[in-house]
């Protein structure tokens, strides 16, 4: 099986071999990986300034793939003796494919790029170019096309010599766009094993460790994320609402709110950006992320060396396991490993550990608490850890009337203890800052709709002390 990547250079100011960066493969060398499924090569058929194509090729080994399923259980999809060495596993797009994908081009897929850090964010004109794909050209279409993609799915015959059998189940797709790398990879991991709905591996939670990893930025505001998630995951009904419910609540998406269409800009980004620009404007140089769950918000302040310390800090092992996985710890340069601690620690009892940073992020955290807890969370942070800088993002409740299909009265989220108006949320956070010695400034994150308000509202909490210096 087989796909090609293309990017062109629009303009002089480009160059097209920045994809051999971007992929940290050399347009020079040929190169192979050991899969599980056999041998995957990388290779570049061209590579000038204005056109650059990398291509990857998965060699299957069938008596591998049978010996892996009777070693791991597994059942073989036909059912047949014979069918287990005759099927469409060699030529066929499908998860196999995927998942040497995320192997060779891990740290692309991951968005990073140490040599050149100022292409990964940059959108690329690409083509992508996959010969042989299951699914049918209707569904790869209604897969790609909310995604931004110009798609060409083109039915490949039964057999060319006998035309009257009409199109097998299999397309030519070519797809083409302007994109960021790390999210057309991510688009390709995802796809390609939902549109195959035939993974050749057992399925366990991890599984939606690494959807929600992929997935993380257009999964939740995908029109058909319910299909992908049920195919990705083999079906596997518990498995599919765990994924559901954390990619909803990463992208502050409302749990009983299904997508019509994918979100532009989703709330979760703009949350992102509204944090970490009142951090810069803070000056802050060590940062407490305290409630940081799978680790969303570290990412961005990890890559940033402005930041000399970062601590992520939450009350469940089971959140922490997943930020370090969803940051690679494991393959995290040295230098900026040295600069992140990972500390279980509750949101209402002091520790020590937490007190003297520049400043303290509570990004979407105040909601998850009762009310009654609350005074013990203003006493941790703001009478014993005592930063200089305190930001607290929360939902706006006015705004939740927007969401057509959330129920009259009902909260975004399952686990939200409540939920404030913006009245409510400055009555608490002013009344915070008098007793311990803060000023407030507000600001709001999303559209801030003229009669409702925004969907996230923000304050930035500057201990007084630390403004009259």
């Amino acid at each position: 099986m087989y796909l090609t990547l293309t990017s062109a250079a629009l303009s002089p100011d480009q160059n097209a071999t920045d994809l051999g960066y971007l992929l940290h493969k050399h347009p020079d060398r040929a190169q192979e990986f050991g899969v599980t499924a056999g041998t995957a090569h990388v290779f570049y058929p061209e590579a000038d300034e204005h056109r650059c194509t990398v291509a990857l090729l998965l060699e299957v080994d069938p008596i591998a793939l049978v010996r892996g399923r009777r070693r791991g259980g597994g059942r073989s999809g036909d059912g047949l003796t014979l069918g287990q060495y005759v099927n469409d596993r060699p030529y066929a797009a499908s998860s196999m494919l995927a998942v040497a994908l995320g192997k060779v081009f891990r740290t692309a897929l991951a968005g990073r790029c140490d040599a050149r850090p100022d292409l990964v964010d940059r959108p690329l004109s690409l083509d992508v170019h996959v010969p042989s794909l299951p699914g049918g050209a209707e569904l790869v279409r209604d897969l790609f096309e909310p995604l931004g993609w110009q798609v060409d799915a083109s039915p490949v015959p039964l057999d060319e010599t006998i035309p009257e059998w009409g199109p097998s189940r299999y397309v030519d797709l070519r797809l083409t766009g302007s994109q960021v790398l790390s999210q057309a990879l991510s688009h390709l991991y995802v796809l390609l094993p939902a549109l195959d709905d035939a993974k050749h591996y057992w399925v366990t939670s991890d599984e939606v460790d690494k959807l929600v990893r992929a997935g993380e930025g257009w999964l939740a505001g995908h029109p058909q994320r319910e299909l992908i998630t049920r195919r990705y995951l083999k079906h596997q009904r518990e498995l599919v609402e765990t994924a559901t419910s954390r990619l909803l609540e990463a992208e502050d998406v409302p749990v009983d709110l299904a997508a019509d269409e994918p979100a532009p800009r989703p709330l979760v980004a703009l949350r992102k950006e509204a944090v970490l620009a009142a951090l810069q404007e803070s000056g802050a140089q060590r940062v407490v992320d305290l409630g940081c769950g799978e680790g969303a918000l570290l990412r961005w302040l990890i890559d940033d060396a402005r930041y000399g310390e970062v601590v992520g800090a939450d009350v469940s092992p089971l959140a922490l396991s997943r930020a370090e996985k969803r940051l690679n710890l494991d393959r995290m340069p040295d230098t900026q490993r040295a600069r992140l601690t990972l500390l279980q620690s509750s949101l209402t009892y002091r520790d020590d550990r937490i007190a003297g940073y520049d400043a303290i992020v509570l990004m979407e955290v105040v909601e998850h608490l009762d009310p009654d807890r609350l005074p013990a969370l203003e006493q941790t942070v703001f009478g014993h850890a005592r930063p200089k800088t305190v930001i607290v993002t929360t939902p706006n409740s006015e705004h939740n009337v927007r969401y057509e299909k959330l129920a009259a009265g009902a909260m975004r989220h399952p686990d939200h203890r409540f939920e404030w108006t913006r009245a409510e949320f400055r009555a608490w956070a002013d009344g915070v800052a008098a007793m311990h010695g803060y000023a407030t400034a507000y600001s709001p994150i999303g559209e801030d709709d003229p009669e409702v308000g925004p969907p996230t509202q923000m304050a930035v909490f500057t201990r007084r002390e630390a403004v009259a210096t």
